[in-house]
């Protein structure tokens, strides 16, 4: 399902070649990335890949974006949110959607975050609190959820959980929670902490939901075992100019190839 068609960046610079984010993205100025089911913006740290999604999210008002404010030192940011521009989709018969539906910006701390919750008991209950906030409980459904024996019960799960699972078993776990059919989600780095078997995993369950369970899903990574089970179009930050590539092409994945490739005589 598409419900985001479109992102288009504002179409004109400054004359601050510093000013944030500007000069993040000065390269593309004016481009429209098109969007899939499933979209992938790649590129090696410092690329945007992260600050592109935020602008997404802040734009959308999507669940989980992290506030972009002026202040006396930079008084750029909030310029460049309004210059920003998108399209929804059009047609549903077409799958596409004339509106946004359940949407979250997961960012890869969010998830560290929950981990981190998880393992310190005394954080438990604010950390489940917090988590159902974000999924958009009221505050008078917070206060309910706070004296409930179902809160206990879940505090008990996560407890037995984290002597259970590694940090990699528990992630899944929270992306299995987050990730329900009928929405729009932005996830940065998923990847972290996972192992490459659970990466694929995860990348699996990703194409499953964008293809049978009405999600889009557009996605900051740099994982090659992303990159290459994702059914998905691929933006390379990274690039001059903004276009298209396919998994192979892209410089970090050809880094591993050639790594594994000049050491194949170990494995043999």
């Amino acid at each position: 399902m598409i419900y985001l068609k479109s992102f288009k960046l504002p179409p004109h610079t400054v004359k601050n070649p510093n000013a944030y984010p500007y000069n993040v993205f000065r390269k593309i100025t004016g481009e429209v990335l098109i969007f899939n089911n499933i979209t992938v913006l790649y590129g090696n740290n410092g690329s945007g890949k992260s600050t592109l999604l935020n602008l997404m999210a802040n734009k959308l008002k999507i669940t989980g974006a992290e506030e972009i404010t002026n202040n006396i030192y930079n008084k750029y940011p909030l310029d460049y949110i309004s210059d920003c521009s998108y399209g929804l989709g059009e047609n549903k018969s077409d799958g596409e959607s004339d509106r946004i539906p359940h949407s979250l910006y997961i960012k890869s701390e969010d998830i560290l975050y929950e981990i981190k919750k998880i393992q310190q008991e005394a954080v438990l209950k604010e950390g489940y609190l917090y988590q159902h906030s974000r999924l958009g409980y009221t505050k008078e459904h917070l206060e309910k959820l706070k004296h409930s024996s179902e809160m206990y019960k879940q505090i008990e799960i996560m407890k037995f959980s984290n002597e259970k699972y590694s940090n990699g078993e528990t992630s899944i776990q929270i992306f299995d929670e987050y990730l329900v059919p009928n929405g729009l989600y932005l996830l940065d780095e998923p990847e972290t902490s996972l192992s490459p078997t659970n990466q694929i995993q995860l990348a699996e369950e990703i194409n499953k939901l964008a293809r049978f369970f009405n999600c889009q899903f557009i996605i900051a990574t740099h994982s090659p075992f992303m990159l290459g089970t994702l059914d998905a179009k691929i933006y390379s930050l990274d690039a001059p100019l903004l276009r298209t590539y396919i998994w192979t092409e892209l410089e970090n994945v050809r880094f591993f190839y050639d790594f594994f490739k000049n050491r194949k005589n170990e494995f043999e």
